[in-house]
């Protein structure tokens, strides 16, 4: 057997879970588009008054395509980690189940901020959002330290450095969200600037590729070499 063959023999338990997790995030993203609602016009109907309806709603159009990227990059990060972890115990399944939680939540910020961020009230709208994610981002960190913890339930040919980049990109979210959750306070369009910032430093730093078959190989044959000598 060669060693590629023998790599891709390692046993990987995830299977069930990812398939769970995947129909939570695809009912998530589906549930936003409630959000976009066909406008009342309470006078006479005529083209400009529907214009000025649709436009009107920019604030649901915005949180919509905001939330949908946000949930959608939240999935590509979720699989990527998943590409590092071949096993599952009780802890990883329920810091998993924590993180689905959260992501169903995510339309309920996404509507109170498409209904109040033209109103008095957005500063608490915006900052509720933010606030979201910074629970959302602490239980990713969690989720990532339950696969991490003594590499119990990682990849064997999982590298250190793999290990060390995630944990700092994760790591970083915290702050900045509790920052941007403060600044709708101050202004709402700035820590919704700020959310989408970071989403977009999520969607080019997401990436994690798979574990070198070869890397496992070799391992494989560390780990045979002194039974054989024996």
């Amino acid at each position: 057997m060669s060693r590629e063959q023998r790599a891709g023999a390692v046993e990987k338990e995830t299977g069930r879970l990812e398939s769970f997790s995947d129909g939570v995030f695809a009912v998530a993203i589906t549930l936003l588009v409630f959000n976009l609602q066909v406008p009342h016009l309470p006078g006479a109907i005529s083209v400009p008054a529907l214009d000025s309806a649709l436009l009107a709603r920019w604030p649901s159009y915005l949180t919509f395509m905001t939330s949908f990227a946000t949930i959608l990059i939240m999935w590509a990060s979720h699989h990527g980690l998943f590409k590092l972890v071949h096993k599952t115990d009780t802890p990883f399944l329920f810091a998993n189940g924590l993180l689905l939680l959260l992501v169903t939540v995510v339309p309920f910020p996404t509507s109170l901020v498409a209904q109040y961020l033209i109103t008095p009230a957005a500063s608490l709208a915006c900052a509720v959002y933010a606030g979201v994610f910074v629970v959302i981002n602490v239980a990713y960190n969690l989720l990532w330290w339950a696969a991490t913890h003594q590499r119990r339930l990682l990849h064997p040919a999982v590298t250190s450095r793999q290990v060390k980049r995630l944990t700092r990109n994760q790591l970083l979210g915290l702050p900045l969200y509790l920052l941007a959750t403060l600044l709708a306070f101050w202004n709402p369009y700035v820590s919704l600037g700020l959310c989408s910032c970071l989403w977009i430093f999520w969607a080019f730093t997401y990436y994690v590729p798979s574990p070198s078959p070869r890397r496992l190989a070799l391992l494989q044959d560390e780990q045979t070499a002194p039974e054989s000598e024996a």
